[in-house]
């Protein structure tokens, strides 16, 4: 049976709320919001007006982790001065998940990796809204659901392992490993999350704005080069990007061809191929637009 991927046009503070209610999940216990902070100088991540309400309505923390390249998340202190900056803090109690250490998670059957290194605050909830900003991404190629948790949720170091395919946690290495081991890894690390904390403990919901080809971790994004498409939920991780990758092609925008590039240009599907093989969602959904 096809998964089902529900979808509005309609970007705002009410399609995000709409959604999530047709979306029908329920997130138990203490819910981690997990997005993208931002890395400063770039202002393409998600605002934080737009999720306050969705964000307020499941009493939610939002979660971050340090990042792996130099830069104003790097460590802690300058993480939370972004987080600041950019009005997170404003809307919502903010967790930096590796600020006080990581954590090894198994990767049972993995492809590439056997073990998996997150922030530990990680214990301290019980579900968690996977809540991401679809984009492209100078190495994945794109960002969406899979990668907010396979990236996000990594420790600083547990990053770099993933991006290496766990051959190094040496940060100058971090972008030296084989893109289509990197792009296993990513399904990999996600796989070790979902199973730790619960399949049922998870809903995902991706807005699909501001269509830069380069990553909210970017501080200086290519502009986008075509037209919002809107908000995608499902419980479903592959099946949501998977979504929103075909919205991408379907559009009739022409600015289009720079986001398609980069993402065939890094074989970026194979994450999504590579999570399937790890049953941890399907290609084939059924598209529910909700504005009908």
């Amino acid at each position: 049976m096809a998964s089902k991927v529900y979808f509005t046009k309609d970007i705002s503070q009410e399609g995000l709320l709409k959604i999530y209610e047709v979306l029908g999940a329920k997130l138990k216990g203490k819910v981690a919001v997990k997005i993208s902070s931002g890395e400063p100088g770039g202002k393409h991540f998600l605002n934080p007006q737009l999720i306050k309400p969705l964000v307020n309505k499941l009493n939610g923390t939002i979660v971050e982790c340090n990042t792996a390249y130099k830069g104003r998340r790097h460590n802690s202190k300058d993480h939370w001065e972004a987080i600041r900056e950019h009005g997170f803090l404003d809307i919502a109690p903010c967790d930096i998940l590796d600020e006080d250490g990581e954590k090894a998670l198994p990767v049972k059957g993995g492809i590439q990796l056997r073990e998996n290194f997150v922030g530990d605050h990680i214990d301290k909830y019980d579900s968690m809204l996977v809540l991401s900003h679809f984009k492209g991404h100078v190495a994945g190629g794109f960002g969406g659901a899979i990668k907010n948790i396979a990236i996000g949720v990594a420790s600083s170091r547990g990053k770099t392992l993933v991006h290496t395919a766990g051959t190094t946690d040496d940060l100058k290495l971090a972008w030296s490993g084989d893109q289509n081991a990197f792009l296993e890894s990513m399904a990999d690390a996600f796989k070790s999350v979902v199973e730790y904390m619960g399949k049922e403990n998870f809903a995902y919901v991706s807005v699909a704005n501001n269509l830069s080809v380069d990553c909210d971790c970017d501080s200086h994004p290519a502009p986008p080069q075509m037209a919002d498409i809107g908000i995608f939920a499902s419980l479903d991780p592959v099946a949501l990007d998977w979504a929103c990758v075909d919205a991408v092609y379907a559009s009739k925008d022409e600015g289009k061809a720079a986001l398609i590039e980069r993402m065939e240009s890094r074989n970026a599907f194979l994450t999504l191929e590579a999570a399937q093989k790890h049953g941890l969602g399907q290609k084939e959904y059924e598209l529910v637009n909700i504005d009908l």
